[in-house]
């Protein structure tokens, strides 16, 4: 079974990576492919910090421990000067990484269906990749929330939201992140009830 979630770790920050990479050069930037991200090889996704931190907890989630699996692979680099659309295609880079984790997750959840006998196998990619994608979609730098919420606010308010989550961003998460009330964070109290009512529709 610790294989298998580390499989499953392995599958979500790939994909969501690729996704990212994939979508940039569908935009017109050829940044991330020109860097090796347009890649599904897990290796070159890797971030010291975001994803050392996701995979200790998929280890403790498949040692039985409650924890809620949350994290982050090494950011996939565009030249927004070579979006048609900067703020907008920026948005889209950004909400391909999540939704591409959700289709994996549906994926499996299909499969579960299916083939019921899978399920032990299954429920790892299915709430690793559930939890990636919602965490993700935080609203705060260098989460891909951030930059979506940027994307979609208009143009005046959208540079003052930037330039606040660049500057507090990464400070914001820290808090989010460490354990507070009780012991758990703050990031699980938040996420927890969206990821538990889509586990809810995609587990049989």
């Amino acid at each position: 079974m610790v294989i298998i979630w580390i499989l499953a770790f392995a599958v979500a920050i790939t994909i969501h990576e690729a996704a990212h990479a994939y979508m940039a050069d569908k935009l017109g930037d050829p940044t991330a492919r020109l860097m090796g991200r347009l890649s599904l090889n897990p290796i070159v996704h890797y971030d010291p910090v975001g994803t050392t931190l996701l995979l200790v907890l998929v280890f403790l989630r498949s040692m039985g421990i409650p924890v809620i699996p949350f994290g982050w692979a090494k950011p996939v680099e565009f030249d927004p000067y070579n979006l048609k659309n900067p703020q907008k295609d920026s948005a889209l880079i950004s909400l391909a990484g999540p939704i591409s984790n959700i289709l994996v997750a549906v994926i499996f959840s299909v499969l579960t269906y299916l083939f019921p006998f899978l399920a032990f196998i299954a429920l790892p990619f299915i709430l690793l990749n559930v939890s990636l994608a919602v965490f993700n979609l935080i609203p705060i730098h260098p989460l891909d929330g951030g930059k979506i919420l940027v994307g979609i606010l208009p143009r005046n308010k959208a540079y003052k939201v930037d330039l606040f989550l660049n500057q507090f961003g990464t400070i914001l998460l820290l808090i989010l992140i460490l354990p507070s009330f009780g012991g758990s964070s703050l990031v699980s109290l938040i996420i927890s009830p969206v990821i538990n009512f889509l586990l809810a529709l995609l587990l049989p």
